[in-house]
């Protein structure tokens, strides 16, 4: 795989590329980032690089009357997307895409926080992206928004309390509900600035049930590279 050029969408501070950082390292990438709680905050032109990663955040994609830069994300992504570059959409960032791409994003009947399986869909099971993931398999949500799927994505995983937690358009624009990118420090991060939302409930899991599965977050982070890896 060639070096690539990584540009990064960022949110919030505490949801940055998480275990991703460690692939760009070893792929040779060269970062650069859109920081959009950052007053300077620029977008790049497509041309300037050749992999776009989106993350997560705890806004919705609809609150543009409190994050003036959500319509203008959408058209970059949007134009990214026609430019014919992979794209990288993890929680937040799926939700984005679908949304710059003209489908509806909204809250999901119930909020889904902490370590909780994601089964393929019958296209997941023959998808060659998905080669690593068994059929079954626990990865770490925090979302409370749902979507519809894009026109002409492939339907990738669903959870019991998600219908839609991954689409693929080609073997490029990739949309992910959950946190594969997951690390210690960024998991302890989402408890300390939004802990607030882990009320009981029935897919909301505590902060003692969430840190005590912290064994998972290593085959997380493997199955994020391997998503990398065959992304085109």
């Amino acid at each position: 795989m060639k070096s690539l050029r990584i540009h990064i969408l960022q949110h919030v501070a505490f949801e940055g590329p998480g275990c991703l950082l460690n692939w760009f390292k070893q792929h040779n990438c060269t970062l650069t980032y859109t920081r959009f709680y950052e007053a300077d905050a620029q977008l790049p032109k497509p041309a300037d690089f050749d992999r776009l990663v989106i993350m997560g955040g705890p806004m919705g994609v609809y609150e543009t009357d409190k994050y003036a830069w959500l319509e203008a994300e959408k058209a970059f992504i949007r134009e990214t997307i026609a430019a014919g570059k992979s794209v990288v959409g993890i929680c937040l960032g799926s939700q984005l895409i679908a949304a710059a791409l003209g489908a509806e994003v909204y809250p999901n009947k119930l909020p889904e926080i902490g370590w909780f399986p994601i089964l393929k869909t019958e296209a997941g099971a023959g998808e060659p992206l998905l080669e690593n993931f068994d059929h079954t398999t626990p990865v770490f949500h925090w979302h409370g928004d749902t979507f519809n799927l894009p026109e002409g994505a492939k339907h990738l995983f669903y959870s019991e309390a998600c219908r839609n937690q991954g689409y693929l358009i080609g073997n490029k624009v990739l949309g992910l509900q959950f946190h594969l990118e997951v690390t210690g420090e960024s998991l302890q991060g989402m408890i300390n600035h939004v802990g607030d939302e882990l009320v009981p409930a029935q897919y909301i899991q505590s902060t003692e049930a969430i840190l005590g599965r912290q064994e998972l977050i290593a085959t997380n982070n493997q199955l994020m590279y391997s998503l990398m890896n065959l992304l085109d």
